[in-house]
């Protein structure tokens, strides 16, 4: 490309300084030609008012002293003729002498009304660039004779042809200065295209292009004043980029607090999650550097939304099955009391025995039944209420909780309440005292309020903006890395369904959603 390049300015070069050449040469013809007309016209209004001239012509003496005085003036001025006439054209001065007496060959009217003449023409001696001028007497309005003087137009061309060696010669200078400049030019491309050709530029462009928008991770490259340079399309997708995102400061792109500060500062990152309004991304950033040189960081995002969704509802399975597998156990020694009780003698004592176990387990699956018409979040909560009874926790549903079905979709309402209960069992297993949870839920004003509250320490006053953020969490980061998570499901949830969320306390915490009877219809 560079020679290419090279090649095409010292043409481009090579055309200019040529048409300049030929155009300051015209010129310079056009200017010869004006210095010529000026020149004899000067000489013949100054022969023509020469005293000697004027008194000379009308009074006859004209053999002896014109063609004398005529030659002396042609010599002094470097004029090729000087011809003094009769006001009819009669020559009475010619460079031949044999040519006086005769007709001036030309046009000498205008001159003798008392004008001025300015013509090219042939004449005795060749073609030539004449001014014909008259002679007035001492009246000022008489014409008694004509003056012409004249140069060749070989003359005027062989002082044209003595200057083009220096047009020729700055011709080539300022061709040789293009050529210089364009090598240099030349020689720059090279070094910042790093030496590539114009078709390995080409492949290069096309492939990368072909990559950035195939791969399935979004990519973002940042410089090193916090510019974004280059985005592919997953990453406008996931991070909802304007279309003029391109050259922008990242902090006027409309992101999240966390997530900006992920995207602009000089701290690597890996596999961090963050979340957005509507999805869970898993962040990785690195430096991005050019034999040595940093040109910023290259951070590559990826969508897991569906895999935390799935993990949460993974999580609050595993919590069942391990409450399902201790309520077995809790079953099979029951049972075996029971058999003991009757092998014993006691068949009365066993009966009611069962019947007592019986009926506290109905009582609580009626509450349940009675007061969420979602069978999904019926479900969820024997789970919870069977984990919570496993933990030690007094898990207690509020007599008038009601929550009607189809409220919100299924996956959400697991989401929040699901993650809201295990906040709230987390936050007071490590209690020495009481240990209570309590879920409650009404219909008010068009919305179903749930509330989620525990008997625990609570949020510290200045970490409530901080409770929903990724990260926040009071426990030790889990091996898989979703601690601090929960509660940042919940609160995109919760904004998904344009609901409200608040959170208050201590003493406890309790933490209040508020859902439209119609948030199924905008999720």
């Amino acid at each position: 490309m560079a020679a290419q390049t090279f090649a095409l300015q010292v043409l481009v070069a090579l055309l200019v300084v040529g048409v300049g050449t030929v155009a300051a040469y015209a010129q310079a013809q056009r200017a010869g030609t004006r210095e010529a007309t000026a020149r004899a016209t000067a000489v013949a209004e100054t022969v023509a008012s020469t005293p000697t001239v004027v008194a000379a012509v009308p009074d006859g003496d004209r053999a002896r002293v014109l063609p004398d005085f005529a030659d002396v003036v042609q010599r002094e001025t470097d004029t090729d003729f000087v011809v003094i006439m009769s006001p009819t054209g009669i020559r009475y001065s010619h460079p031949d002498r044999s040519q006086i007496g005769g007709q001036f060959l030309g046009h000498i009217a205008a001159a003798q009304a008392g004008g001025t003449v300015v013509e090219d023409y042939t004449g005795t001696l060749g073609p030539s660039r004449r001014v014909v001028v008259p002679v007035v007497g001492s009246d000022r309005h008489t014409v008694i004779g004509l003056v012409a003087v004249g140069i060749r137009k070989t003359a005027v061309s062989e002082r044209l042809r003595s200057q083009l060696p220096a047009l020729l010669l700055a011709g080539l200078a300022a061709a040789l200065l293009c050529g210089l400049g364009t090598a240099l030019v030349a020689r720059r491309i090279r070094r910042q295209t790093h030496g590539l050709g114009e078709r390995q530029l080409q492949e290069m462009v096309e492939y990368y292009d072909a990559v950035l928008h195939a791969v399935t991770e979004g990519l973002l490259l940042t410089d090193l004043d916090g510019r974004l340079r280059l985005a592919n399309d997953e990453a406008v997708r996931l991070l909802g980029l304007p279309d003029d995102a391109r050259g922008r400061p990242v902090s006027e792109l409309g992101l999240s607090a966390p997530l900006l500060a992920a995207l602009t500062d000089t701290e690597p990152r890996a596999d961090e999650l963050h979340v957005t309004s509507a999805r869970v991304l898993v962040l990785n950033k690195a430096r991005a550097q050019w034999d040595g040189r940093a040109l910023g960081f290259v951070a590559t995002v990826r969508d897991r939304t569906d895999l935390e969704h799935l993990t949460g509802e993974l999580d609050s399975a595993r919590g069942l099955t391990e409450a399902l597998r201790s309520q077995a156990h809790e079953s099979a020694n029951r049972l075996h009391a029971i058999v003991s009780l009757i092998e014993l003698g006691h068949p009365d004592r066993a009966l009611a025995f069962a019947t007592d176990e019986l009926q506290l387990s109905q009582r609580l699956t009626d509450r349940f039944v009675g007061a969420v018409a979602e069978p999904t979040l019926t479900a969820l909560l024997l789970g919870k209420a069977a984990q919570a009874s496993e933990r030690g926790i007094d898990f207690r549903i509020a007599d008038d909780a009601v929550w009607p079905q189809d409220v919100a979709p299924v996956r959400d309402v697991v989401t929040i309440v699901g993650n809201l209960i295990d906040n709230a069992f987390d936050a007071v297993t490590a209690e020495s005292g009481e240990r209570r949870v309590e879920v409650s839920s009404r219909i008010e004003d068009g919305h179903v309020v749930l509330s989620v509250a525990d008997s625990g320490p609570g949020l510290p006053p200045d970490a409530v903006d901080e409770a929903f953020r990724r990260g926040f969490s009071t426990k030790a980061q889990g091996s898989a890395g979703r601690r601090g998570i929960g509660l940042a499901l919940v609160a995109q949830s919760v904004a998904r369904l344009d609901g409200l969320l608040e959170v208050s306390g201590p003493p406890g915490a309790r933490f209040t959603v508020r859902l439209p009877l119609e948030a199924k219809t905008h999720a």
